[in-house]
């Protein structure tokens, strides 16, 4: 619908499952920008720019789903594992030279696993894209504001140990907390945090699985990419400072994360960053007990 590429091939182990989401979607072809769309296999990934993963077990069926479990959508990380040794090789061998985006949660922990078996580093996962919209929306409902004015952004993890950077929150160039107003700042910090953190389970709730929101930020980073605008997003990208990928805002184009900037952070923050990491280092030293590579 966003009309910014020319041909979208669906690829799933269950071929009549792509074909029928192919064939629902085609009928609206004449209200959208021209764009091919097929269901097809690893052949024809050949010559393709970006390639997204979003094939796993999800937090329902991986019994993610506890509000109260700080492993989160880490508990998904051993089944999905086995799902991206299964994909990425034969991806690798179809689409060599396309970018690969993690979707699958965990994704941080898998996107350092893709570049592995992937054998490149033109790998970058969803992150906190995400996140970080949620923040932007909770925050503005209670401001009673549109989100579009809302400055929000949440780093590390895409997970329980994700940062709030309240620190840089802006609303019309004013500091969050400040329009916030002091007597209800630790109430509405706690809420729009645990309103956000757990996003994912509320919906699982109400329809199944995350689908629509993640949908349209995967779209937006499609067309970043594809268009190589440079834009400055919350992504998961392999830092080099932490050894992992986690998300932190970055100069994105068609090359990937050109550059990674850090934010203004105060202490606090600083900490929950690094406690972040910790997770994730120890969710790849995991993988590396799963998987030779």
């Amino acid at each position: 619908m966003r009309g910014f590429l020319s041909e979208i091939v669906l690829l799933d182990r269950d071929r009549k499952r792509a074909r029928g989401v192919a064939t629902d979607l085609q009928y609206g072809a004449a209200l959208s920008p021209a764009v091919r769309l097929i269901e097809g296999d690893y052949p024809d990934l050949a010559g393709a720019d970006l390639v997204m993963i979003t094939a796993g077990v999800n937090e329902r069926a991986g019994g993610a789903t506890d509000r109260s479990d700080p492993n989160g959508r880490l508990r998904l990380l051993d089944a999905n594992v086995e799902v991206y040794r299964d994909i990425v090789p034969r991806l690798r061998k179809a689409a060599p030279e396309a970018m690969i985006l993690v979707v699958t949660d965990p994704p941080d922990p898998l996107a350092d696993l893709a570049r592995k078996l992937g054998g490149h580093d033109r790998v970058l996962s969803t992150g906190t894209y995400l996140d970080s919209l949620r923040f932007q929306f909770h925050l503005a409902e209670r401001l009673q504001v549109s989100p579009a004015s809302v400055e929000a952004m949440v780093i590390g993890e895409h997970g329980t140990s994700e940062v709030f950077i309240w620190s840089g929150a802006r609303v019309g160039g004013m500091p969050a907390d400040q329009a916030i107003g002091s007597r209800d700042l630790g109430k509405v910090r706690q809420a729009v945090e645990q309103d956000v953190r757990y996003a994912n389970i509320t919906i699982i709730e109400g329809i199944g699985a995350s689908q629509l929101g993640i949908g349209m930020v995967s779209a937006r980073i499609a067309e970043i990419v594809l268009r190589d605008e440079r834009a400055v997003v919350p992504i998961g990208a392999f830092n080099p400072k932490f050894g992992v990928t986690l998300s932190m805002p970055g100069i994105l184009g068609r090359a990937g994360v050109s550059r990674i900037l850090e934010p203004a952070m105060t202490e606090e923050e600083l900490q929950g960053l690094e406690r972040s990491a910790d997770r994730l280092r120890a969710a790849s030293k995991r993988i590396g007990a799963l998987v030779d590579v």
